[in-house]
């Protein structure tokens, strides 16, 4: 999960960022700037639910202008901070196994012996520095290490025909762990159950995610893919995907959270969006036709269909168009172009001026939505995070609400 700024309350993208930096210092300050290179954007969900649940205010700190954040300063999470020291243990350990992975498939340089050798002792350290952080806080990263290896002897004994969720229960275990440990920090073990319970719902979705993206290369490189080993559809994995989303937050909802917004908000949003993002562009690759070479982002890759694929040449699974399917463009937009069997997308059947108007009002109140969006092609006050707020009779109950953090006056 990276969230888009030009969809995300300005307080509550302040918030993420806070955490991101906050992790990346905790790295560099514990462990050395290589460190840094292990950071896992999904593992911020760990800080950020041990935040949720703290009865005191999380600790941070005033950062110095960093070239990612375009040479400005930020008030970030304290390096000491328990929560970013335990995202920063998981994201050590989990970049180990990783990077053994790439060096037992040999990818790429690491065909090379010698580059093979090198990054697997840079793994060894990783694993090293993940389990003197993990102690440090009470938690065993041994419980990783064993979902790692667990993953390694599954990978060998599917076949097809198998449930793919025998590949994704090393993920769901790892995750569930992990997340079950906030609420000991917190000093709230009523909330380890749910807690992990969330995590295994959330292992189950980004490890499904992943092998959609990785399909095509992963069949390109003969790398194991749990879709292509398993022979499960790209149906069957959205069902898989969307089943436990509602799970994750129904747990979610029953999790006793101090400050649940920033939390609802990736967990719910976030990874609803990512799920519609994924298979959206798995069934409509980006237009340009087949892109290659080594900058071609994988899931913008025109998939080679083998016998088997879970890239159907049918109907997509579910379109994410609610009104129908957008007019395609072989040229640049104008802005004012008619849509057949009805008015323009955002509602707005007015001239170039009003239509730059909605672009610019985009950054700010959420109008911009991409194509993969449910709410795309629904009318400007429907898109308008504020809007969608105020008129919202349960803000509690509704996905897209975000008025919570900013009262609605944002």
């Amino acid at each position: 999960m990276r969230p888009c700024r030009h969809r995300m309350c300005a307080n509550l993208h302040a918030a993420w960022l806070g955490h991101l930096c906050g992790l990346c210092l905790t790295l560099r300050d514990e462990h050395g700037h290589r460190a840094r290179l292990t950071i896992n954007y999904d593992g911020l969900l760990i800080s950020v639910l041990l935040a949720a649940q703290s009865a005191t205010p999380t600790r941070y700190r005033q950062a110095g202008p960093c070239a990612l954040r375009g040479f400005q300063g930020a008030s970030v999470l304290s390096p000491t901070d328990p929560g970013a020291r335990l995202a920063a243990a998981v994201s050590l350990v989990l970049a180990a196994g990783k990077t053994r992975d790439h060096v037992a498939d040999r990818d790429g340089a690491l065909r090379v012996a010698a580059f093979a050798g090198v990054a697997g002792k840079l793994a060894d350290r990783w694993a090293a520095a993940g389990a003197r952080t993990g102690d440090a806080i009470g938690f065993d990263t041994g419980v990783l290490l064993d979902a790692v290896a667990r993953q390694t002897t599954l990978e060998h004994a599917i076949r097809p025909g198998a449930s793919v969720l025998l590949a994704t229960e090393p993920t769901e275990s790892a995750v569930a762990a992990a997340f079950a440990h906030t609420a000991t920090l917190a000093g709230m073990p009523g909330n380890a159950s749910g807690l992990a319970e969330i995590g295994r719902y959330f292992g189950r979705i980004a490890h499904l995610l992943d092998a959609v993206e990785d399909y095509a290369d992963d069949q390109a490189r003969s790398v194991f893919n749990p879709l292509r080993a398993t022979g499960t559809e790209l149906a069957e994995a959205r069902r898989l995907c969307e089943d436990a989303h509602h799970g994750l937050r129904l747990a979610l909802a029953d999790v006793e959270l101090r400050d649940r917004t920033l939390a609802r908000a990736l967990l719910v949003r976030e990874v609803g969006d990512a799920i519609d993002r994924t298979f959206t562009l798995a069934h409509h690759p980006s237009p340009g036709g087949h892109r290659s070479g080594p900058s071609a982002p994988a899931r913008l890759r025109t998939p080679v269909e083998p016998v088997g694929s879970p890239y159907p040449h049918g109907e997509p699974v579910r379109s994410p168009y609610p009104h129908g399917e957008p007019v395609r463009h072989s040229g640049r937009r104008s802005g004012t172009e008619r849509h057949p069997g009805g008015p323009r997308p955002d509602g707005c059947d007015a001239p170039l001026l009003i239509g730059g108007a909605c672009a610019l009002t985009a950054c700010t109140c959420g109008l911009w939505q991409p194509r993969w969006s449910r709410i795309r092609r629904e009318k400007c006050s429907s898109r308008c995070w504020c809007t969608r707020c105020c008129d919202c009779p349960d803000c509690s109950a509704c996905d897209w609400c975000s008025c919570d953090c900013c009262g609605c006056d944002c």
